[in-house]
């Protein structure tokens, strides 16, 4: 390589993470803080009633539900609190902390007893019905009930954790976190939302979503680390969920292309059988924006 194309190349590179940096310090701008912190956890609180608790997905925040329409029907008949979970949205990731679906779970039993909430309707999506799980194995007596909404539940291979694990790895990740991979995610963005909101069109009113918060350090460290464990951890705690003794309502797509509900949800239904199965059919991994109509049937079942 000739000295002059070292040089474009450095400039490139100072330039992709100029870029990257400023755009991800405006990004707290799209995306304010909702009603405060406990345990460390920002969370928003909307409604009155039976406490409900939602819980978003990977590489996501609060914001989600909002957009998906279900924080405004949910809060007319229950007391509503959305977390960004560790390492999402404005809620902190500490370091020294491995996050499996268990410490999450009692970080938000933390969080829920500074609000003075109890036996709350825990609402999983996706990643974050692990730590539902978690939360109902470790709690029983403290939980309502779970509803689960296209989560993953058995070890299946995961197409995607080659592209989100790199950010996690020590000292180079570091490094990605900061230059490639926010511009490598902000280029991905569009494909990634049409894999997960298939076979329906990406809802136009997502265009409000706050991208780049998404595409922060902290929240692309958090989802290396996430993706990286699910494996593992779905292998441990698989051998679990014959120990639930809470009320469950599993809501699956039938047509998620990205989490099959066949080899996933309908599986732990077989495997749970007192639980509560909700087929929406032909809605895909974001079955909360196709149908939260389904998700607030499951909810009321549980209340």
């Amino acid at each position: 390589m000739t000295r002059n194309l070292r040089l474009a190349a450095a400039a490139a590179a100072a330039g992709a993470t100029l870029f990257v940096q400023v755009r991800q310090r405006r990004a707290p701008r799209d995306y304010p803080m909702r009603s405060g912190f406990a345990a460390g956890l920002h969370y928003l609180e909307r409604g009155f009633g039976v406490p409900v608790v939602l819980l978003h997905g990977l590489g996501s925040m609060i914001q989600d539900f909002e957009l998906s329409g279900l924080v405004e029907p949910a809060s007319r008949r229950y007391h509503v609190f959305a977390f960004d979970r560790p390492g999402y949205g404005h809620s902190a990731r500490p370091r020294g902390t491995l996050w499996t679906p268990l410490a999450q779970a009692r970080l938000l039993r933390s969080a829920l007893d500074q609000l003075g909430i109890a036996r709350p309707v825990i609402v999983g999506h996706s990643w974050a019905s692990q730590v539902a799980l978690a939360y109902g194995l470790e709690y029983p007596e403290q939980t309502r009930g779970l509803v689960l909404a296209s989560g993953y539940y058995y070890p299946t291979a995961r197409a995607d954790a080659p592209f989100l694990v790199p950010p996690a790895i020590p000292l180079l990740g570091a490094v990605l976190r900061h230059t490639l991979s926010p511009l490598l995610g902000r280029l991905l963005w569009p494909v990634w939302l049409k894999l997960i909101f298939s076979p329906m069109p990406v809802p136009g009113y997502f265009s409000r979503f706050a991208t780049w918060m998404a595409l922060r350090p902290e929240p692309l460290r958090a989802v290396g680390e996430e993706s990286a464990m699910l494996l593992p951890v779905t292998i441990r705690m698989q051998r679990e969920y014959s120990k639930l003794k809470v009320p469950v309502a599993i809501v699956a797509g039938t047509h998620d292309r990205f989490v099959l509900a066949r080899r996933h949800s309908q599986r732990l239904h077989t495997a749970l059988p007192g639980s509560t199965y909700i087929p929406v059919v032909g809605a895909g991994h974001m079955v909360h924006h196709a149908a939260p109509d389904a998700v607030m049937q499951a909810i009321n079942l549980l209340s």
